[in-house]
């Protein structure tokens, strides 16, 4: 969204919504819009992006993705199970996917701001992910946190390379994996 004005048609849009549907939340008073002297209505990018997350709305490469929703791609499901209870301690929304063709599409659905990536999950590994989520417009801005139980330096320097935002070995330490987090997420 570059313009900051939006007529209905293209609020619409961005929303993957019916003009109709979308003029219906502006009669209601749900989506705040404004009367043009010529009686059409404009709505602000502020606002539409007010009620797209009021509404749950992420359309595909419209919507910036939320900081506080992250992704936690790891194989094992302990691992998943305890990351999932400790973001949810601090405020976080979670998904999970167990390998990377599920990774692919909870990037592109659930519109995370993080993804915990461990690095070597079934399917395609976490330094292939990182390089293509890096090297896509539309998905780089994604913050990349790599997790791994097999830390060595050559993993580190590979993974860094490929684009990653930062880097934490396993086990998980609640304190070490939320200051990562922040740290990670500030830089970003």
């Amino acid at each position: 969204m570059n313009t900051r004005i939006l007529s209905i048609p293209k609020a619409a849009e961005i929303c993957n919504l019916n003009r109709v549907t979308l003029w219906k939340y502006v009669k209601s008073g749900e989506l705040k819009a404004s009367q043009t002297p010529g009686g059409q209505y404009r709505i602000h990018r502020r606002d539409l992006e007010r009620f797209m997350r009021g509404k749950g709305m992420y359309p595909f490469g419209t919507y910036a993705p939320e900081v506080n929703r992250i992704l936690i791609a790891d194989d094992d499901p302990g691992v998943r199970a305890l990351i999932t209870r400790i973001l949810g301690l601090h405020g976080y929304v979670s998904e999970t996917a167990h390998d990377g063709f599920q990774t692919g599409i909870k990037v592109m659905s659930f519109k995370p701001g993080l993804i915990l990536l461990d690095l070597f999950i079934p399917g395609m590994n976490g330094f292939e992910i990182c390089k293509q989520i890096k090297n896509d417009p539309d998905t780089a801005h994604i913050t990349v946190l790599a997790i791994t139980g097999y830390d060595t330096e050559d993993n580190r320097s590979r993974i860094l390379k490929a684009g990653a935002d930062g880097y934490l070995a396993k086990p998980i330490e609640e304190k070490k994996m939320m200051a990562e987090i922040k740290k990670v997420l500030r830089s970003g």
